[in-house]
């Protein structure tokens, strides 16, 4: 079910890696046009591994449209609480967040103001590996965060079989797979739980959380996928674009409106109906009340400096962040990430205009 060698996206994600500016699948100067040419310039983000796939796929494209200027970015970024620090330290230029700054840490931003640039959103299925099951899995939240609490500890517990009727579970070992470090996708996983599950859910939310003993941890989205991929029994929080490359086979989670929803990129955007963007560049799809979202939609941000000590890399960096709202909002279907509303993207870079 859903196993599908998803070629060219793993090799976007091999190439960028080892520094090609080659895609499968994509033509670059396709996604933007060329505007003026800006000097020679290096500009370097870390963070989230959730948007991995688009930032890989955009700084490819970028390349086309400014080739003086360089965007760094590691494979993978290092996570949400990694690009938010290194980027409040100001070794590096830009960042990448699934979750935005605790208030208490707003103060310890070096650079001064900064923005929240929102440009894709995309599902964050619940991947699972369970041997001689091949219907596709439904869970409602209380069942979720009983599983991800270690409340149930193998795949035949009455609750797991109430939400699959006719369903026949073995009584495999539940096994835990999450991340292990700072995650914003951690954050919004477990912001969903409190959300959807009400006081079923008992860890809180959170970039790192304590987890059940015997769970198992991996770094960034791809170390999750691996550890779900690899193990019998394992089920974890894992983006849609991973969990589509790896192969993973994920459920159908009931959202607000209580209908069982499977992760795509129409029911991402659907997540989007009746959100507000906020004036400072926030919103939030967690649990959308949409009868066809599906409710583990995330958002993520660029972050940027209002100003910068170096023009050069001010008008990089705004280049960057105007591409990514902009012109390569058209490949964002292609590496499994729904585009932004077009309104949002025009408030966006009216907001872009304080770059200096």
């Amino acid at each position: 079910m859903h196993r599908r060698t998803r070629v060219a996206r793993l090799f976007t994600v091999t190439a960028v890696a080892a520094g090609l500016v080659v895609t499968a699948g994509i033509a670059p100067a396709a996604a933007g046009s060329k505007g003026k040419e800006l000097p020679a310039t290096t500009i370097n983000g870390s963070g989230a591994t959730f948007p991995q796939g688009m930032i890989d796929a955009c700084r490819e494209a970028f390349a086309e449209v400014q080739p003086n200027v360089t965007v760094n970015y590691p494979n993978p970024g290092g996570g949400s609480g990694k690009g938010r620090q290194e980027f409040a330290d100001q070794v590096t230029a830009w960042g990448a967040s699934d979750a935005p700054y605790p208030s208490t840490d707003l103060p310890k931003v070096k650079g001064g103001a900064f923005l929240y640039v929102p440009y894709v959103t995309a599902p964050i299925t619940v991947s699972y590996n369970l041997e001689g099951v091949s219907k596709r899995l439904k869970f409602t939240p209380a069942t979720l965060a009983k599983i991800f609490q270690g409340d149930i500890t193998t795949w035949n517990d009455a609750a797991i079989a109430a939400d699959n009727p006719g369903v026949k579970l073995p009584a495999t070992k539940v096994t835990i797979a999450r991340r292990s470090d700072s995650s914003g996708t951690t954050q919004n996983f477990t912001g969903y739980l409190v959300k959807a599950a009400g006081s079923v859910w008992k860890l809180g939310t959170g970039s790192t959380i304590t987890w059940p003993e015997g769970s198992q941890g991996g770094n960034g989205n791809p170390g999750v996928s691996a550890i779900v991929g690899q193990t019998n029994g394992a089920i974890g929080y894992v983006d849609f674009s991973d969990a589509k490359a790896t192969g993973l086979d994920y459920g159908a989670v009931q959202n607000a409106a209580g209908k069982y929803i499977v992760p795509s990129l129409p029911a991402a955007t659907a997540a989007l109906d009746g959100v507000a963007l906020a004036s400072d560049g926030l919103y939030d799809p967690l649990n959308s009340p949409a009868a066809a979202a599906y409710p583990i939609t995330a958002p993520t941000w660029l972050l940027v400096y209002q100003k910068y000590s170096n023009a050069d890399t001010a008008n990089a960096v705004k280049a960057w962040a105007e591409y990514l709202i902009g012109g390569c909002q058209k490949l964002a279907k292609s590496v499994d990430y729904a585009p932004i509303p077009k309104e949002w993207a025009k408030q966006t870079k009216t907001r872009l205009e304080a770059i200096s």
